[in-house]
């Protein structure tokens, strides 16, 4: 069982960066990739960035590669989102996922744990 907490959400105006954290519980971070999904109201989580286990192996999703980074720090059971060159499209409430295999995937239903979400607003 893997709990998960999100914080560095807030509102930040377009071209700004955040990074967002999220903190597992457990002693079985390690072993679980990671993701990070949002979600708009009324719309379905959609994918922004996944990363295995060790950290040597990342997805991004198209409108964010180049702008935001995944990282991990399993010492610290932390996983990490850094978001620059932020833009208004890119509101939403952030979701940090775990789910106990080696790769990460770019489907909400391939996870297993979620955290409660942290909100993001980019003003123009």
């Amino acid at each position: 069982q893997v709990q998960l907490a999100e914080s560095g959400g807030g509102l930040v105006q377009a071209g700004g960066s955040l990074r967002l954290s999220c903190a597992a519980s457990g002693r079985t971070f390690s072993i679980h990739s990671m993701g990070w999904f949002c979600q708009a109201p009324g719309k379905e989580r959609e994918f922004v960035a996944g990363i295995d286990w060790t950290g040597g192996s990342t997805l991004y999703a198209d409108d964010v590669k180049g702008r935001f980074t995944i990282s991990r720090d399993n010492a610290k059971n932390t996983v990490y989102l850094q978001m620059n060159s932020l833009k208004p499209e890119d509101t939403n409430v952030y979701y940090c996922a775990a789910r106990p295999y080696y790769t990460s995937r770019r489907y909400s239903y391939d996870y297993d744990y979620w955290g409660q979400g942290t909100q993001v607003t980019v003003s123009s």
